[in-house]
């Protein structure tokens, strides 16, 4: 069987992601001071404007406004070449409140401490209902699908080459594609490449083209799934020099696909960036994906997903679901309780053991949530535990 995937990524200086980080280093910012934050940050950005809004209940004292700026300046809006929007002119507007009373109850006291359940792990409930999917594959060394790898690979180049002045005329916004052809579910060649650049007005479009093709595809993309039917796509509007949210307007939680899996997988909708561990649509999928990491990784399946539900106010979760698509050692049943033995999918203990009150998140942001080696849910601790679970569980 022959199909083709397509997957996106964007850079750091794209409006949307923009406002993911500028929510994500808020939410750093009072961890560090209190670990203990409830956060539901919301960030819009566009022309000479930005928006701070939502929900923070903590004992930390931040500078929103710096943080905002300061970020803005290092991704690389600067006065000295962009007047639409740059970090020393651009108007900043706070509108934070506290979080709901309503909301607080059931995440401070679960629905199961309620009830008399003394388990420390039973203390907390899920901060939001809904459903949140994690993915693994052996497509790639960190089990990612490796259409959505080879996209991070180039926003990332696009970004490095930026900053290095390796090619000086680039701007921050940017956005990659990759079309990627599968022979039965193996990856065999690419069959498109889209890379679209904001630049300076005083580059030709034919030395862009070749700069990007020879400075960031090509070193990027294996040689061996490049071939002369390849199509690139390179700045096809033919200019973009008016970008980030001077060009287009920004939101937080608007690039969610990109965040996961680049739409190999199922998503339950809940963004992640702003937001505390206690809500679930980021912890537990966060936690999804290193569920289904340690299961190919541990060689149980060749493809995994993971699938989970709660109710807001519960610590224990409504739904636990493994698809292997054919590829596992077990059948999903048992797989499933495999999984319940070995990983704990209470919101307090995905907390306590990815260690998800660090301010480490905006380090996250960028080039996906998922398949960053040094993030605690991309380890693969679990395996042997695993392995060990499921050899009791077919004898």
């Amino acid at each position: 069987m022959r199909y083709i995937f397509t997957s996106e990524s964007v850079t750091e200086g794209h409006p949307d992601k923009l406002c993911d980080k500028i929510a994500d280093s808020i939410l750093d910012a009072y961890l560090a001071q209190d670990p203990a934050t409830r956060c539901a940050c919301e960030v819009c950005a566009t022309k000479g404007f930005v928006l701070i809004m939502g929900e923070i209940t903590s004992r930390a004292e931040v500078d929103v406004r710096k943080i905002a700026r300061d970020v803005i300046r290092d991704i690389g809006y600067t006065a000295d070449w962009s007047a639409g929007f740059n970090a020393d002119d651009v108007e900043i507007c706070v509108k934070l409140g506290t979080q709901s009373p309503d909301i607080s109850q059931g995440v401070t006291h679960s629905q199961e401490s309620r009830n008399g359940e003394n388990d420390d792990f039973d203390a907390i409930g899920a901060g939001d209902q809904g459903m949140m999917f994690g993915y693994a594959c052996d497509e790639t060394s960190t089990l990612m699908p490796l259409p959505i790898y080879l996209a991070h690979a180039l926003t990332r180049k696009l970004t490095e080459v930026r900053k290095s002045g390796e090619l000086p005329y680039l701007r921050p916004d940017g956005k990659a594609q990759v079309t990627v052809e599968y022979s039965d579910d193996v990856p065999v060649a690419i069959s498109a490449v889209v890379l679209s650049t904001q630049h300076d007005e005083n580059v030709t479009r034919e030395r862009l083209i070749e700069d990007i093709k020879q400075r960031v595809i090509l070193p990027v993309l294996p040689a061996k799934l490049l071939s002369e039917n390849t199509a690139y796509h390179i700045n096809p509007t033919g200019k973009f020099v008016v970008g980030g949210p001077e060009g287009d307007s920004g939101l937080t939680g608007r690039k969610i696909i990109v965040d996961t899996y680049g739409g190999y997988c199922t998503h339950g909708g809940g963004s992640f960036s702003g937001k505390d561990p206690t809500k679930v649509d980021r912890s537990a999928a966060y936690y999804a994906r290193y569920v289904a990491k340690n299961i190919v990784a541990a060689g149980l399946a060749k493809r995994c997903r993971v699938a989970l539900a709660y109710a807001i106010g519960t610590a224990r979760p409504l739904e636990v679901d493994i698809e292997t698509y054919g590829t596992g050692l077990l059948d999903a049943v048992n797989l499933a309780a495999v999984c319940r033995k070995v990983f704990d999918f209470r919101p307090a203990a995905i907390i306590a053991n990815l260690g998800l009150r660090q301010p480490t998140y905006a380090r996250f942001t960028n080039y996906g949530h998922m398949g960053q080696p040094e993030a605690a849910w991309e380890q693969t601790d679990k395996v042997s535990e695993l392995r060990s679970a499921a050899i009791e569980c077919r004898n």
